[in-house]
């Protein structure tokens, strides 16, 4: 790559710092003293002679001179502090054209301007170096300055170095930038996944096409058959619980009554405020709600709860934690932080705290389906459903011991959701915690039908949300990006939304289990018809 180089920078120009052939401090405290005490003295002197009646432009030789004096100190601080600072950002060098271009291709890709080392013209030699250990594989973006570049070039050497061939593996039409230092390290390609469209769904009196990304089939077909029997029925209505994301830190102290000491100070609603003050100052989204401890022996476990506006917020919330970590070291020097996480939050693990507490967004959705609709779009009946529900998801759950499973298959729409959308699909586990209950209504002709989310952990801004395919998917239900008239409603909705296509999800395959659809209807629809012996040829 030929980079010109920016030619040495002319000497700088004469400062007011040279005023003085003396060493800068004690300039500048020459003029500091002259500036301050001349001042004070023709305060003193125009003060007597508003006293005596005497005009101010009347001055003596000793004034004068203080004048004069005066003015000097006045341009030379004036000279140091203020021409200097603004010319550094007014003036520009020579060749800056050329620094501009040298800069700018450094900075290509999103990465700092760093010292460029010589490499190859080839990508073939390049290969070889990565393979050979010569050139790290993961300091190729900021090498080559060219992110497509350099996934193909790390590309071509995992395949020989793995003596296997990713031909199927799509590499072009995807935009590299927008993932690094972001979403994905290293990359080789991206994998293709089908997103298909669920709905309308009628949700709080409006209407979304809900986009599921994912490879099983009937399940798109399901959940939008949920959605026809929601929508016939006059649609669903979801209320929000609670909106707070958790991080709990683990500290040790020497003893058991130390921890205690700092359980009992934490929980103090006395302390409350100092301590969100100290918390909120990581975010301006970020808010304290509240902070529960956990004692096991002599190690404390703190679990902090704060609102996070439009994100999912683990980031923020650690922030956030992190600053009352550092405050409380102050009144608390003998407490040994062990981990930022200490896995009572809890994240990306199945946990009977997020059951009970709730960990993002805890929402319930209901809707009353009518017995013509339970018989003609969902083929089943009221009584056969509230028995299916009742034997299946609550009572087959708790002999299995399910802990948030108490659903037939909401991690399914979860799922798909949350990779059509961009969010983290790990934390699929806690966000698919869900209790499904049906009950006969109306003299046993309707059916209730309602599910219990109490940790839906969602985002519409960071992370994957910004990739263009996701962002896309956020913009067809109305949620993309951050909400500047009412920070936090946009994750918040989304979050309702889940609920939604779960209660559809929910109420389309228990209505197709009832009626013993659902063996037929996937070898039907999810049975491949092609000859795999010539796709294997």
């Amino acid at each position: 790559m030929d980079l010109r180089r920016r030619p040495p920078r002319p000497s700088s120009s004469p400062k007011a710092s040279d005023a003085l052939p003396l060493p800068l401090y004690l300039t500048n405290g020459i003029f500091f003293t002259l500036f301050f005490s001349v001042a004070y003295f023709l305060l003193h002197r125009w003060r007597d002679k508003i006293r005596n009646s005497t005009p101010l432009h009347v001055l003596s030789l000793s004034e004068l001179f203080g004048v004069l004096c005066l003015i000097a100190s006045f341009i030379y601080l004036l000279g140091f502090f203020g021409i200097d600072f603004v010319q550094s950002f007014i003036s520009k060098p020579e060749s800056d054209e050329d620094l501009i271009l040298h800069e700018d291709r450094k900075i290509h890709c999103g990465l700092k301007a760093k010292p460029v080392e010589e490499l190859p013209q080839g990508d073939e030699e390049i290969v070889e170096r990565v393979v050979s250990g010569e050139i790290p594989s993961y300091s190729l973006e900021s090498k080559l300055g060219d992110c497509l570049r350099a996934a193909r070039i790390r590309r071509e050497a995992v395949q020989r170095l793995a003596g296997r061939g990713v031909e199927g593996l799509p590499l072009e039409g995807f935009d590299y930038e927008s993932i690094l230092g972001q979403c994905c390290e290293m990359p080789v390609g991206y994998v293709q996944i089908p997103v298909g469209i669920a709905g309308p769904l009628l949700l709080n009196g409006c209407d979304y096409s809900v986009p599921m990304a994912t490879t099983e089939g009937c399940l798109v077909a399901s959940t939008n058959r949920g959605c026809k029997a929601i929508y016939a029925s006059g649609g669903a209505t979801c209320v929000l619980l609670r909106d707070a994301m958790t991080r709990a830190p683990v500290v040790r102290f020497s003893s058991a009554k130390r921890a205690t000491d700092l359980k009992f100070f934490l929980e103090d609603p006395l302390n409350f405020d100092t301590l969100s003050v100290v918390f909120n100052k990581s975010s301006r989204f970020a808010r304290l709600q509240n902070i529960q401890c956990a004692i096991a022996g002599k190690n404390l476990y703190i679990r902090f709860s704060c609102s996070t506006g439009d994100a999912m917020g683990m980031n923020m919330v650690s922030k956030g934690v992190q600053n009352v970590l550092d405050f409380l070291q102050n009144d608390f020097p003998d407490m040994d932080v062990i981990g930022i996480s200490g896995n009572y939050c809890s994240d990306k693990k199945p946990s009977a705290v997020n059951w009970i507490e709730g960990r993002g967004k805890s929402v319930v959705c209901e809707a009353v389906i009518t017995g013509d609709v339970v018989s003609k779009v969902l083929k089943t009946t009221v009584p056969s459903l509230v028995e299916l529900n009742m034997l299946k998801n609550l009572t087959g759950s708790a002999i299995a011991g399910a802990l948030g499973g108490f659903n037939a298959h909401a991690a399914n729409i979860v799922s798909a959701i949350f990779i059509a959308t961009g969010q983290d699909p790990a934390q699929n586990i806690e966000s698919s915690h869900c209790i499904t209950m049906m009950e006969a209504i109306n003299d046993g002709r309707d059916l209730h039908i309602s599910v219990t989310m109490p940790s839906i952990e969602v985002g519409t801004v960071g992370g994957g949300t910004q990739l263009a395919s996701q962002s896309a998917c956020l913009n067809l239900l109305g949620v993309k990006g951050a909400n500047k008239e009412s920070p936090g409603s946009n994750a918040r909705l989304l979050a309702t939304i889940v609920a939604g296509a779960v209660l559809a999800g929910e109420l389309s395959l228990m209505s197709a289990i009832s009626a013993g659809q659902l063996v037929k209807s996937h070898m039907k629809y999810n049975r491949s018809s092609r000859d795999i012996t010539k796709i294997g040829s």
